[in-house]
């Protein structure tokens, strides 16, 4: 998936991870893509309710390697 920012929050605990993709969506375009990678578990569910509170679109997530890929859509 061809995504226009990735953001890097390998290593830090919630809330960072959203507080950092947060910071790099606020940059980025309506209908642009931004992926977030996480290790912490509890991502999945964190950026499940972000997204729906925002009403930005979670396109799909996934884990490889205990690395957590979040595609997101700007809204």
């Amino acid at each position: 998936m061809e995504t226009n920012i990735t953001v890097d929050t390998k290593g830090m605990a919630c809330p960072m991870p959203i507080v950092k993709a947060k910071k790099a969506l606020d940059g980025l375009q309506s209908g642009q893509i931004m992926e977030v990678l996480s290790t912490d578990k509890g991502s999945v569910n964190d950026f499940q309710a972000w997204v729906k509170q925002t009403k930005h679109e979670l396109i799909k997530h996934e884990e490889e390697n205990g690395v957590y890929k979040f595609y997101v859509r700007k809204i």
